[in-house]
């Protein structure tokens, strides 16, 4: 079976559909999918609700699709660094799901192994747990908490085979595991294809199982939320 597809337009071909629930890797711009978040956009899919860490920064990652108009909701854990995001949830524009970050990261994780639904203490006592089910265990009061189970995950790597065994490069790693996991179609974008084989089994972070279709991007932006420098003295 071949999973490598010639371009990322190609890849979300025939599986992204208005209304879908999809899961994004990347953490601010870290580990992002740059060109299927690219061709999201540029396949015109709306009303959609996307499970990401944030959304990026303005016009950069997930930033374009708030741009466009093509999110409807987002769950989400940090959304500081996004203007376009601030104003159009001020402005009733925008669904929000706020969600804590290790939440968000076991809500995919979940997912992925099948699970519906978790304990957590996390968010007991704010509003993150109004409107859901309390229990208590050995003494202390968790919150639950209902598992993703995304239509599309789209996912960042370094490298894949041929077979969609993936290795992530250092930090990249962030959520893109847990996503690929979720997704009922996972849809990853490496800097490298090799051949099957060519990876060691200790060096593979996420076996091939999981992934449906492959797009190379051999020369991603890599941008940097924020520049700083230190003064020269």
């Amino acid at each position: 079976m071949n999973k490598v597809y010639p371009n990322a337009a190609a890849a979300l071909e025939g599986v992204v559909q208005d209304g879908q629930l999809i899961a994004v890797g990347g953490f601010g711009l870290c580990g992002i999918p740059e060109a299927l978040i690219d061709a999201l956009r540029d396949s015109g899919v709306r009303d959609l609700t996307v499970a990401s860490n944030n959304a990026g920064i303005d016009g950069v990652g997930l930033g374009k699709l708030l741009e466009t108009r093509q999110i409807r909701k987002m769950i989400s854990s940090y959304v500081g660094e996004n203007k376009e995001f601030e104003r159009q949830y001020l402005a009733g524009e925008l669904e929000l799901e706020f969600t804590p970050q290790g939440t968000l990261a076991e809500k995919l994780r979940a997912g992925g192994a099948g699970i519906p639904a978790f304990f957590t203490k996390t968010g007991v006592g704010t509003i993150v747990a109004e409107g859901k089910e309390l229990r208590e265990f050995r003494g202390e009061t968790y919150v639950m908490e209902e598992s993703l189970f995304p239509d599309v995950s789209l996912v960042k790597a370094d490298v894949a085979d041929m077979a969609g065994n993936l290795r992530f490069h250092l930090t990249a790693r962030n959520f893109n595991p847990a996503a690929a996991t979720a997704g009922r179609i996972c849809i990853v974008e490496v800097e490298r294809l090799v051949a099957t084989g060519e990876l060691a089994p200790d060096d593979i972070h996420l076996p091939g199982i999981y992934v449906h279709r492959i797009v190379v991007n051999s020369q991603p932006q890599k941008l940097i939320e924020k520049r700083t420098i230190r003064d020269r003295k």
